[in-house]
């Protein structure tokens, strides 16, 4: 039985609407590198606001003639030298910034997790810089699902991607993901959105106890992780402090499910 998920329930970026397209399942038709170019050079034909999130996200819609499809554009940057969150906690050298969820997602390539998260390219929008993420056809949230009792018809492949999901989130010390950023599409597909508070400088995982079973690629590749290799592949979006302190963790993860396998036996950690 998978372990529940420790959650916080706020609002964020994508609501639970289909994607606007003149053509048939885009995300099905084009690759990741052709989503990056329409997002990068399509032009914004339409646009409102969107009724979820506390950092004032925009929904785009764009056109590149061909294609028509909407995306989501984050532009918070907010820095604080001491927050007092609505949680009661409070955090100092608080950052809420756009450019942590360009960074989740460059992270996730290299970790091969980018299949879960919609792509998020750098953008300018009057004159306002964020970052523009692909708009995904979901039936609804971690938050519906959960107050509506509904369980994965494969339980099996679900918690799999809850383990990944956690996993990131510990490695990334993502303090805001939530049933509102956790997004389920009509295959049971995962996906994860909104990063803009994650890469906090601590240096311990907030809460093991949730790390009980890894992707065996996965953790391999966290084992190979280097600080020159994650600075590049972040495009230089964070600050040496921080990629240090995801090193750390990313060391504890490694421990924690080293200990786990050595209790427990491979088959029962691993997957």
């Amino acid at each position: 039985m998978l372990a529940p998920l420790v959650l916080t329930l706020t609002l964020t970026a994508q609501a639970a609407a289909p994607a606007a397209t003149t053509v048939p399942a885009p995300e099905s038709s084009l690759s990741s590198d052709q989503m990056s170019h329409f997002l990068e050079t399509a032009k914004v034909v339409g646009h409102h606001g969107i009724n979820k999130g506390i950092t004032n996200p925009i929904r785009l819609t764009l056109s590149d003639g061909t294609v028509t499809h909407d995306a989501a554009f984050t532009y918070v940057n907010e820095h604080r030298a001491v927050m007092q969150l609505d949680s009661g906690r409070t955090e100092l050298n608080f950052v809420d910034s756009y450019k942590y969820s360009l960074a989740a997602y460059y992270l996730a390539k290299m970790l091969a997790l980018d299949a879960m998260m919609p792509v998020t390219v750098p953008y300018q929008y009057d004159s306002t810089p964020g970052a523009l993420s692909w708009w995904v056809d979901v039936k609804m949230d971690e938050g519906e699902r959960l107050k509506k009792k509904i369980e994965a018809p494969d339980q099996n492949a679900w918690g799999e991607q809850i383990y990944r999901m956690r996993v990131f989130s510990a490695l990334i010390a993502d303090t805001d993901r939530n049933a509102g950023n956790i997004l389920i599409g009509p295959d049971w597909k995962l996906w994860m959105i909104d990063f803009t508070r994650a890469f906090r400088t601590w240096k311990n995982l907030e809460k093991p106890e949730m790390l009980t079973r890894c992707d065996k690629r996965l953790l391999g590749r966290l084992r190979i992780l280097t600080a020159d290799g994650v600075a590049e592949h972040t495009n230089n979006l964070l600050a040496p402090a921080e990629i240090n302190a995801l090193l750390s963790r990313r060391d504890e993860i490694v421990k924690r499910f080293d200990e786990l396998i050595a209790e427990k036996g491979v088959g029962k950690v691993l997957y």
